[in-house]
């Protein structure tokens, strides 16, 4: 804990030392840092924000969720030709003239090269959804991507894209000779292919980047943007109200309050598809009896978790599809029934006199999250479920080798982010269990794997739309998770910044290029 403060300190330290506006210059007050800056092997969310800063995609997303060109030139379709008519083929042309921060050619070398380090087995990839379902790629020329699948599969658009699964070209000319990169000192200090290069990264404090000259768009207009690391939720409110820091994303629900307070900030806000769940591990013991997960979902009182702790600013979640996509599932939610729960776990051979010991795990960085938990530990406490609190560092519970991807927890309490496209087969499919996919709930259900497959193999919406339906369904059945809310973000962003648009999905950084403090 002492840790913890002196990190604080040390980062407001460093952040209020500057003046309370500097032109050129975005502060932006964070509370994590990345695991990794190779996306292939970092997992949280910080992550996919520093990922499009440094790194030029093949498309990018803009605020609304429509895949733009990036290194691509075209979206493509069926329609413009980009796919084949039986939606085994894809083909796509790079844009001339793009080069890496040391002044090499980016060119169709260097996602082939990605393509075969995604899928080597020396690398510790954390996961190769959607990649594995290529046949073969090749490039005909410099600048011509030609990509073979097994069979349709819409995943395939969306590792072409940002975050998550999909990584961005990775420098072939540095990269290439190593056996393997899991280890390479790129995934701490990478060249660049997007917007910033990447200054200095003082773990625990900041990371500090520069324009990045060779950025096909043109270098950006900030002259400098540093990620401010303030992990704790008052400190960054603190940050704003001094203008010590430019940007506070993401504002937790107990400061929103006091945004509008502060002189010389404006206040934004969007519905964005980050969605907060209770993950349960079906793997553990008394947690793999449906009767025990049935109690949880219907033993807690989620509405007054949300109305009180959350003050009510969230969308309450039926699902992990959000509510404003086309595949949005029609699901009631969970009825708050503590005597049904109580029998339920009776009948599991759990109770009072015979409490079942589970624990709960989330990140430290919002005072929110163990509020939550206080709460949740005091509801299931009545059913006979004791529940201990043992919470990380985001970067320590979503490391590959943390209680997540290594099973080693009971529940937790964290935000997933989701992409555009509905496809979650890498979250529930038993194909995509750990080590080979982010299906941490250890879930593998026959109508779950067959329904996530089929529709992530057709791009026909109608059908699509009824496979979510039937798959979401579901998985409120078998409660791998009790789905809590979809987030409504607040920021508050300083009068003289300009350019920053909140996105709805992935990251806010999509256009970071266009961003200026005056």
């Amino acid at each position: 804990m002492r840790r913890v403060i002196a990190l604080v300190a040390l980062a407001l330290a460093c952040a209020c030392s500057r003046p309370a506006s500097i032109p050129g210059v975005l502060r932006l007050g964070e509370q994590n840092e990345p695991d990794s800056l190779n996306l292939m092997f970092g997992h949280s969310a910080a992550t996919d924000e520093v990922d499009a800063l440094l790194f030029t995609h093949l498309f990018r997303y803009d605020a609304d969720g429509n895949m733009i060109p990036d290194l691509a030139t075209t979206v493509p379709t069926v329609h413009n030709g980009g796919i084949s008519a039986d939606g085994r083929t894809i083909v796509l042309h790079l844009r001339h003239g793009v080069t890496w921060s040391d002044g090499a050619p980016l060119t169709a070398a260097d996602w082939l090269f990605t393509y075969h380090a995604v899928l080597n087995p020396r690398n510790n990839t954390k996961s190769n959804y959607g990649w594995d379902s290529i046949a073969a790629a090749s490039a005909p020329n410099p600048y011509t991507l030609v990509i073979h699948l097994k069979k349709p599969n819409v995943a395939v658009l969306g590792i072409l894209g940002m975050g998550a699964d999909a990584y961005p070209p990775l420098p072939a000319h540095l990269l290439a000779k190593l056996p393997d990169i899991n280890r390479a000192p790129f995934n701490e200090h990478p060249i660049s292919s997007g917007p910033y290069l990447l200054q200095a990264w003082n773990h625990g404090a900041a990371l500090i980047f520069v324009p990045n000259p060779h950025y096909w768009r043109g270098a950006p207009k900030l002259k400098e943007l540093i990620w401010t690391i303030i992990p704790d939720s008052n400190s960054l409110l603190a940050a704003l109200q001094t203008h010590a820091i430019d940007i506070y994303p993401t504002v937790d629900v107990n400061a929103v309050a006091a945004l509008a307070k502060i002189p010389g900030i404006r206040v934004l806000h969007r519905s964005i598809a980050n969605w907060r769940h209770l993950g349960i591990n079906m793997s553990r013991p008394g947690l793999s009896d449906l009767r025990v997960r049935e109690a949880i979902a219907m033993g807690i009182d989620w509405k007054r978790l949300n109305d009180t702790v959350y003050h009510g600013v969230n969308r309450l979640a039926v699902s992990d599809v959000f509510p404003d996509s086309w595949a949005a599932p029609s699901l009631p939610p969970y009825r708050y029934d503590p005597g049904a729960a109580r029998a339920l776990l009776a009948r599991a051979g759990y109770g009072p006199s015979h409490p079942l010991h589970l624990t709960v795990s989330a990140t430290v960085s919002a005072k929110s999250n163990q509020d939550a938990e206080l709460v949740m530990q005091s509801d299931l406490a009545a059913l006979g479920i004791d529940l201990s609190i043992h919470n990380f560092p985001g970067s320590v519970l979503f490391a590959q080798d943390g209680p997540i991807y290594k099973g080693t927890y009971d529940l937790e309490w964290s935000i997933d982010t989701n992409g555009p496209d509905p496809d979650n087969s890498g979250t529930w499919n038993s194909a995509f269990i750990p080590p080979n996919g982010a299906n941490t709930s250890w879930l593998r259900d026959p109508i779950v794997d067959r329904t996530s497959a089929a529709a992530a193999a057709t791009f026909d919406r109608a059908t699509r739309k009824r496979l979510y339906q039937e798959e979401e369904t579901r998985i409120r059945q078998v409660v791998p998770a009790v789905f809590f809310y979809w987030e409504t973000a607040y920021y508050g962003v300083g009068d003289n910044v300009q350019g920053f648009e909140p996105a709805a999905y992935i990251g806010d950084t999509w256009n970071a290029w266009e961003w200026n403090v005056k």
